[in-house]
């Protein structure tokens, strides 16, 4: 049996995060539009899911299309079924992952970020599927009292502690 690991790059749009993960069903689609908006109703969105039997669409949704585009572009080249791709702008992981993980069908979230990913798939004779992601760079050091500093401010301007 061959086996051959790819790599998709994700560049995430200015303003922009996504989310990454896999699901099992194909109304993932519209629970994850009705996750998103029922949690964060100001969020923009593109949703797209790689079906894995029937036939295999990449499923999509959101309420701004021009992110819905670019998630089910970027599904295709990944190409990996039971798995789904979220552009997510006005809101911040943080705010859906919750919401999303307890969606039924979904399984698995690979990441939750505004780095650019690679994502590692390995392909087979029978199809393909996501071994892993690389999320961001490298760590250069570990963290002075002044990096302390500036992290908790930060954390503070942007309102996710007081």
């Amino acid at each position: 049996m061959d086996l051959e690991i790819k790599i998709v790059k994700l560049e995430v749009p200015d303003d922009c995060n996504i989310i990454l993960g896999q699901s099992h069903f194909i109304k993932t689609v519209e629970d994850l539009y009705e996750a998103i908006f029922n949690t964060v109703p100001q969020a923009e969105f593109g949703i797209a899911f790689g079906e894995a039997s029937g036939d295999c669409l990449v499923r999509c949704a959101g309420n701004n299309k021009e992110l819905v585009k670019i998630a089910s572009n970027k599904m295709l080249e990944i190409g990996c079924g039971h798995s789904f791709l979220i552009y997510l702008k006005n809101a911040f992981p943080i705010n859906v992952t919750q919401r999303i993980k307890s969606v039924p069908e979904v399984v698995n979230l690979f990441c939750a970020t505004s780095n650019p990913v690679e994502v590692l798939i390995v392909e087979t004779e029978q199809g393909r599927g996501i071994i892993g992601v690389v999320d961001g760079f490298i760590p250069k050091g570990i963290e002075t009292e002044e990096d302390v500093n500036q992290r908790k401010a930060f954390l503070r301007s942007i309102g996710y502690k007081f």
